[in-house]
């Protein structure tokens, strides 16, 4: 009986924890979820800890996406066609998040302004040239990367997964500033087990990463990771004194970006 027990408790935590993964996957991108998996606010909350999970998705078809497409066009527009895909997927989701922080921020004022700039749907000056930047960055990189280091398909899912690994730090370590939108998954922190599912993900693909990237391409991303995390968190978090949703896009795009830079200057 104890053993039946424990099978019927490990078959609802196993269905639990699936429902959270999906969960994730329809909130960072487009994918439908089946209507049969019954909403919870518990497996809601659990699904933060998936969202570096959801990152590796990102990155595989970005990999895939630029693998058989560097097969039939010119390098540079198989990693344009790559982004490409990676927006399409998320439906531009942490592009939107950067843009709206850069506008923001960029528009001055106390926080409660910022936080109403933040708001507005349309997209300004700071939030165009921002996001440009970012764009830029990453596929100049990217172009380069793929010409002289082999494994970009492992280095693509590294990044889109540590890189929402690295929001999630943001909801732990920092707090939520609106007072509207509280019901959002990240408003209200991650739990425990979140966060070990995190750095239980993050550390296996990072590990996994190294058998097709060397250890000092993979140390500089993760270095560059860490540099674009901090810089994030320095130009929102001096101003609001704490995150948003939009945070959260903004940091995952700078440490992402800052990771393929780290690799570059380490190569």
């Amino acid at each position: 009986m104890l053993v039946s027990m424990a099978r019927s408790s490990l078959s609802v935590r196993g269905r639990d924890e699936g429902a959270a993964f999906l969960f994730a996957l329809q909130f960072l991108t487009r994918i439908p979820i089946p209507a049969a998996v019954e909403f919870t606010a518990a497996r809601e909350q659990a699904a933060v800890g998936y969202y570096a999970a959801v990152g590796a998705v990102v990155g595989i078809l970005g990999g895939i996406v630029w693998y058989v497409s560097q097969l039939w066009v010119p390098d540079l527009l198989a990693i344009l066609l790559s982004v490409a895909a990676t927006l399409l997927l998320t439906g531009a989701f942490h592009e939107d998040g950067l843009a709206d922080t850069f506008d923001g921020i960029g528009g001055g004022g106390d926080a409660e302004r910022v936080l109403q700039i933040m708001k507005d749907s349309r997209i300004g000056t700071y939030g165009s040239v921002a996001l440009i930047l970012v764009l830029s960055v990453k596929i100049t990189t990217l172009h380069y990367l793929a010409e002289v280091l082999p494994g970009l398909i492992a280095l693509l899912i590294v990044a889109h997964s540590c890189s929402r690994a690295s929001s999630v730090m943001v909801v732990l370590t920092s707090r939520y500033v609106r007072t509207q939108g509280t019901a959002k998954p990240t408003a209200s922190g991650i739990s425990g087990s979140a966060l070990g599912v995190t750095l239980f993900t993050s550390f296996v693909i990072v590990i996994a990463g190294l058998l097709m990237l060397t250890p000092a391409a993979l140390g500089g991303g993760l270095v560059g990771l860490a540099v674009g995390h901090g810089f994030s968190r320095l130009l929102y978090e001096r101003k609001l004194g704490g995150y948003t949703g939009d945070c959260l896009g903004a940091t995952q795009q700078l440490s992402e970006a800052f990771f393929y830079l780290g690799v570059l200057v380490c190569l």
